[in-house]
């Protein structure tokens, strides 16, 4: 008995056909039921702009008024017109942090997904990549940062970017790992019924199905690669960069220029976690089913 011609894919259609028609017939998705406890739009600003204020109003409080804080906490107005006044020398190694953070990120994500992809292809590296990335993950950054900043030599960013690298690239392997793997058999069984190569069904339908676990790890990448870079910066390297300038500052008693520089590395993080959302959250919305 002939099966019907509506319950299979003709051989000759296009992949990018087959994914559109799977996508076309999914279910629709379910709405969360918390979703009407959620705060409104404005409401996810002004909670933690409230917070943020009631913070600052009891710092300079503590500081200010009881005068209890300790020697090395200056009130938030020092902080803001230090930040005011050097903010030609601190936009400068703001620019050497983000540099470094920004070369980290980049240089980790593309390894990170070259080798992910082989691992979720090929099953003996996937075996022989287990173990080094999870003693990569527990290499403490203070313990391999001074190591590769007298490697490279105290006038090479080198060191510090390859630190910054290790962070980012643990986080982008595994959440691209498990995307890849996220392909449902009968989607790749469909692809190759109607004649889709390899490559075509990687491009389809592994690579859409992995790019929100992607941008995850990007997101959570980011905030490491800055974190590990003010860290490679502290302990040594060429003499500027956030983190070379508040550990100078810190021990020669200039507490409130210190913490205007750890406002500099704040501002640097939230840049990199900002831009990550947001593409985080444009892969969420294009991604199949």
């Amino acid at each position: 008995m002939t099966a019907p011609a509506s319950a299979s894919a003709p051989a000759s259609a296009p992949a990018s056909d087959v994914v559109s028609g799977l996508d076309a017939g999914s279910a629709p998705r379910r709405t969360s039921p918390r979703a009407g406890r959620d705060l409104p739009g404005w409401g996810k600003v002004v909670a933690p702009v409230g917070v943020g204020l009631v913070i600052l109003a009891a710092w300079i409080f503590w500081v200010d008024v009881l005068g209890t804080a300790p020697r090395m906490l200056p009130s938030p107005i020092a902080i803001a017109a230090e930040f005011v006044l050097r903010w030609n020398i601190i936009a400068e190694d703001m620019a050497v942090t983000a540099t470094n953070a920004l070369v980290g990120l980049v240089a980790g994500s593309l390894l990170a997904i070259i080798l992910a992809a082989l691992a979720a292809t090929i099953r003996p590296i996937d075996g022989m990549l287990a173990p080094l990335v999870s003693a990569l993950a527990v290499i403490p950054i203070v313990a391999i940062t001074p190591i590769l900043n007298t490697m490279y030599g105290a006038s090479s960013q080198f060191g510090r970017q390859a630190v910054a690298m290790i962070a980012a690239f643990i986080p982008v392997f595994v959440t691209v790992l498990r995307g890849f793997r996220q392909t449902r058999p009968v989607h790749r069984d469909l692809l190759r019924a109607s004649a889709a190569s390899r490559a075509q069904t990687f491009r389809f339908l592994t690579l859409p199905t992995a790019l929100p676990y992607l941008m995850t790890g990007l997101r959570i990448a980011s905030s490491l690669a800055v974190i590990a870079a003010l860290v490679a910066e502290y302990f040594g390297g060429p003499a500027d960069g956030i983190g070379t300038a508040i550990a100078t500052y810190a021990k020669s008693g200039r507490a409130a220029l210190a913490w205007a520089f750890v406002v500099g590395g704040m501002l640097i993080g939230l840049a990199f976690y900002l831009v990550t959302s947001l593409l985080e959250r444009w892969a969420t919305r294009r991604s199949p089913g």
